[in-house]
């Protein structure tokens, strides 16, 4: 084994490891101690966070921020991960903000120049486009690493029509629309609420809860194909002029379901009117048509 691959491989074994001496390392690798102190010394040297314990119970142990291994990428696979970036363009906040760009100039800048300027072109033709809703979410990551830490979390929230205090227990956070949103068990309500995060004005107190004392489910993903499965009801919508406008043209402000409803009302209202229907084809109104006889399902609305 070479030099270098064998300070990939320990770099890949001291990862997996909390505590660690010398010569642990010089048995694995089958060299002296001396050989595994120089290449300990280059890896430090390299930034790999190592700590070092003297006396009898001395050792090893990699800090907090720990640096991972090298991982070699095919230009696709580089590609694939700009372009699945390119999608957290549009947020305004993200949970690692500041680490996502950090990370973001790290690749660019090992890539290859011909990779780089195929990367840039990704970048200004394609683009996941959502509505600025100008709403920050300064608690974002906190009520992440509360999810992730399974903690109840005491909060200040503040509601479109009033300010309360209560305690929750997050279930994990979900993106909408630029939006981010914490469905939680509400300890006064008894019951699952969703939560918009940027809502959250404070939080007050953040400590553990006894597994399965609260009926929540195990993941996001269970809670929101549970919540998918609603009673169906049948929607009568009527708008202003202006309104089947921009419902027409913009149509993230409905679901696609009830999109297609209110085009197809807003065509017959014309036609009720005597006002001639703006033809965009007869696909696009069979499509409404479709839809008007379909159900239209009920959406949960946050708190």
């Amino acid at each position: 084994m070479s030099k270098a691959e064998r300070l990939v491989e320990m770099m890949i074994t001291i990862n997996a490891k909390k505590r660690f001496t010398v010569g642990e390392l010089a048995n694995e690798f089958s060299v002296s101690r001396r050989t595994i102190l120089r290449d300990l010394q280059e890896l430090e040297q390299a930034g790999f966070p190592l700590y070092s314990e003297v006396g009898a119970a001395g050792g090893y142990r990699i800090l907090k921020e720990r640096i991972l291994p090298p991982i070699a990428f095919s230009e696709s696979e580089a590609k694939a991960i700009f372009f699945a970036c390119q999608a957290l363009q549009y947020h305004r906040d993200l949970p690692f903000e500041q680490e996502t760009i950090s990370v973001m100039k790290k690749f660019l800048n090992c890539l290859p120049l011909d990779m780089q300027n195929s990367i840039t072109q990704i970048q200004n033709k394609i683009v996941f486009w959502i509505p600025d809703r100008h709403c920050d979410s300064p608690l974002l990551q906190s009520m992440f690493l509360a999810a992730i830490n399974r903690h109840a979390a005491t909060i200040r929230y503040s509601s479109a029509h009033s300010e309360s205090t209560r305690t929750i227990i997050p279930i994990g956070l979900y993106a909408m629309n630029r939006l981010w949103y914490c469905p939680a068990y509400c300890t006064a309500a008894n019951q699952i609420r969703v939560f918009r995060v940027d809502r959250i004005k404070e939080i007050i107190e953040e400590k553990p809860y006894p597994k399965g004392k609260y009926p929540i489910p195990a993941s996001i993903q269970e809670y929101l194909e549970k919540a998918e499965v609603k009673n169906d009801y049948h929607m009568k919508i009527q708008l202003t002029d202006i309104g089947v406008k921009r419902c027409e043209s913009e149509c993230l402000l409905i679901s696609r379901k009830v999109a297609a409803f209110v085009c197809l009302s807003a065509a017959l209202e014309r036609s009720s009117q005597g006002r001639p229907e703006r033809s965009s084809g007869n696909g696009i109104r069979k499509t409404c048509i479709k839809a008007a006889d379909t159900w239209v399902q009920e959406s949960a609305f946050p708190s």
